[in-house]
């Protein structure tokens, strides 16, 4: 292979020759990383993407003839492996309601040289996260994630209905998953210019507002039912309350370290989206993913153990790669990546990953009413970091927290600890 082809290929697009050779002045120091290639417009680019395929899209979103969003929508529809990033100086709703289907991120000019350099690294790096490009392609398409159809009526109906409050649209999609995880997706972007890092989907929908909220669902569709007929291995509700309580679990732990707001925030969050991946897969390879539950079954191992031994990946990197892409959190991403091995974390001391990989394997084991076998906690992984003698306390502290909220399908206030 020579040098020119084992780089990652970025390709920046943009109709104003000033703003090209600015990024070409600003992103001068990735030559060595990065074959980079620029665009007037979306047609060219599209030109660019059918004689050689670019790992990352960077565009802007005003353009004449074919704006950002028509030429990312071609683009996911031709090369959905690619990574889609809008940069632009327009904040028009309109213009942002319709790259939101087409975008996995957005960034408002002027942007900072080190942020941009940042998210065009991230996105980089992720496509080494899975090395199947067919997996890849299909993440790449995925512009929501399905929901409980009881969930679903409900947001519908909370909406369309005359009296409809941002109270109750909160308390819905904060006992989705995937609701949860498009509405922090978009509240944490730059799309709506908000400042603060949000962890919580109620605050996100407060923060958010009830006309832009109802835009989003009954307009621009980013909640979506999951289909019927389509097979899935187990109940989607007693997947939501695993995710659920696992969140809590992770949250409380971190807290119990003394870790800051921020850190704590982001183990709930890691917590609740950590079998993200399981959805992915159901929604994608149903009946295949219902062969290896029953693999696990056949050969009493775990079920991402089983899903390795037959994709060569599990849902761990699956649910990573699609947050990832969302521009969530590196904490959030590596939560999920990590939560069954934290031993292959790189880092040092307490971490986010840490934290859901014990809340997930205590929640298993103490009251979780998923049909799966139990993960076991890595007593060996603990022991090498210094944290085997704390293993009591974090335990005592799981059980207190799941005695508090009780058995009831929606965990009580106090059981989220908030």
């Amino acid at each position: 292979m020579d040098r020119r082809s084992a780089k990652t290929r970025i390709l920046f697009v943009d109709d104003e020759p000033r703003v090209l050779e600015g990024i070409q002045r600003m992103m001068r120091g990735m030559r060595e990383e990065w074959d980079m290639v620029f665009a007037p417009s979306g047609p060219e680019a599209l030109a660019i993407m059918q004689k050689e395929p670019c790992e990352v899209v960077v565009s802007d979103m005003r353009m004449p003839g074919m704006d950002g969003a028509k030429l990312l929508s071609e683009i996911k529809n031709l090369y959905p492996e690619t990574v889609r990033i809008i940069l632009s100086g327009h904040s028009d709703s309109a213009f942002v309601m319709k790259s939101i289907r087409a975008a996995h991120q957005y960034l408002h000019k002027p942007c900072d040289p080190a942020v941009l350099k940042s998210v065009v690294k991230k996105a980089c790096t992720l496509r080494n996260l899975l090395a199947d490009e067919k997996l890849k392609g299909m993440i790449g398409r995925m512009e929501t994630l399905p929901s409980l159809p009881s969930l679903y009526s409900e947001i519908m109906d909370e909406l369309q209905s005359p009296k409809a409050s941002l109270q109750q649209v909160g308390r819905i999609i904060s006992k989705d998953v995937g609701m949860t995880a498009k509405i922090l997706q978009l509240v944490n972007s730059a799309f709506f210019g908000l400042k603060r890092r949000i962890s919580d989907p109620t605050q996100a929908v407060s923060l958010l507002g009830l006309d832009t909220i109802k835009a989003l669902v009954l307009t621009t569709e980013i909640f979506a039912q999951f289909p019927q007929g389509k097979a899935f291995p187990l109940p989607l509700d007693l997947l939501w309350r695993h995710s659920f309580h696992t969140g809590i679990l992770a949250k409380a732990i971190a807290e119990k370290e003394g870790q800051n707001k921020g850190v704590a925030e982001d183990a709930f969050m890691a917590g609740l989206l950590h079998d993200l991946g399981k959805l992915i897969l159901a929604v994608n390879w149903g009946d295949s993913y219902l062969g290896v539950h029953r693999l696990a079954e056949e050969k009493k191992i775990l079920l991402w153990q089983a899903e390795r031994d037959h994709w060569g990946f599990s849902h761990s990197e699956v649910g990573a790669y699609l947050v990832g892409l969302w521009g969530l959190p590196d904490s959030i991403l590596e939560g999920l990546a990590f939560h069954h091995c934290p031993g292959r974390y790189p880092g040092e001391g307490f971490h986010v990953p840490l934290a859901v990989h014990v809340a997930n394997a205590l929640q298993h084991q103490q009251g979780n009413p998923v049909p799966e076998r139990n993960p076991r906690l890595d007593e060996e992984y603990f022991a090498r970091c210094g944290f085997l003698d704390r293993l009591g306390g974090w335990e005592e502290c799981c059980r207190e927290m799941m005695h508090r909220g009780g058995d009831d399908d929606e965990p009580s206030d106090s059981f989220r600890g908030r």
